[in-house]
């Protein structure tokens, strides 16, 4: 059984939950699907626990986010930036070395691991859209294609002779996903959903079935740690909030 996590954005209390919840299910492997960090105010430690992961097989891959450590982008608004030049100053040289070394994207089996969309990940574009699943599911050339960015959960499958089918799932619903066609899944935000759901997101797979679970946590604590660190307040109340 395979762990999913996205978006953790540097919430520990978030990832902490998660963690538990998929190993109480029976996850042996994690996979997490970049932004590390990122509008939290648990950066490095954060990164320390996914390093660990990845010492015993995870495969973490580099979120625009963490990319944006070593060179800021200009897309970036500016409290996101705010927080990146926050998250620098919190860093140590190890914990920027490991987020620089992250691969853009996995390919293991049938399997494609990727931030956004696996059509020129580098942009960073969002999957939000049955085109834009459409798009990276080509560019993965995998059955099964599972990313993160857009900070909700969504199901995109191949439908006969039509555009990708796009499903919004039930949390705690095993959900086939035969190998006979092909599927995106985007596994939701760790540490800030927005769809007005506070409770961390992630997702399991495990022999053809995915299923998307939310899990609730101690997101006042961390969002009073957003606030002690002196971070936009905005940032604590979408914690608060899932907004």
């Amino acid at each position: 059984m395979i762990a999913l996590f996205a978006d953790i954005h540097a919430n520990l209390e978030a990832l902490e939950a998660c963690l538990a919840h998929a190993r109480a299910a029976g996850a042996r492997r994690f996979v997490l699907l970049g932004d590390l960090v990122g509008y939290g105010a648990d950066p490095g430690a954060v990164i320390d626990r996914a390093a660990a992961l990845a010492a015993e097989g995870a495969i973490v891959i580099k979120g625009n986010h963490d990319e944006a450590v070593e060179r800021a982008p200009a897309y970036l608004n500016e409290m996101a930036q705010a927080a990146i030049r926050w998250t620098r100053g919190a860093l140590t040289a190890g914990q920027k070395a490991f987020l620089a070394q992250l691969p853009l994207c996995v390919r293991e089996d049938a399997r494609c691991y990727v931030h956004g969309s696996a059509d020129r990940p580098e942009r960073w574009t969002y999957v939000d859209g049955p085109s834009a699943a459409v798009r990276s599911m080509d560019a993965a050339a995998r059955t099964y294609t599972f990313c993160g960015h857009v900070h909700e959960q969504r199901l995109f499958f191949e439908s006969a002779g039509g555009p990708a089918a796009d499903f919004r799932p039930h949390p705690g619903t095993a959900i086939p996903i035969p190998p006979h066609r092909r599927w995106l899944a985007i596994a939701g935000s760790v540490g800030q959903p927005r769809d007005g759901d506070a409770a961390a997101a992630y997702a399991l797979l495990a022999d053809a079935r995915i299923t998307f679970h939310r899990v609730a946590y101690d997101h006042r604590a961390a969002a009073e740690k957003v606030r002690a660190a002196g971070l936009p307040a905005i940032l604590a109340y979408r914690i608060e909030h899932g907004v």
